[in-house]
């Protein structure tokens, strides 16, 4: 008897810097301030849930099944 694995709520979120257009993938449920790797700016900010996006989403990255 097997039983499925709920899906998780949280995901990866391609974000594109609004300062230099970097394009990078955060956490949607991140703790800690992401700053973008190239020029330093801040890309989101925790909310004490979902993190709030201060950059452009480009769309959700796709999870990799592994069964």
């Amino acid at each position: 008897m097997s039983k499925e694995l709920p899906k998780p709520k949280s995901r990866f979120i391609k974000v594109k810097c609004h300062d230099c257009g970097n394009e990078q993938p955060i956490f949607n449920k991140s703790q800690i301030v992401v700053t973008c790797l190239v020029c330093g700016a801040s890309l989101s900010k925790p909310t004490g849930g979902k993190t709030e996006i201060k950059g452009e989403i480009l769309g959700l990255l796709d999870s990799v099944d592994t069964s």
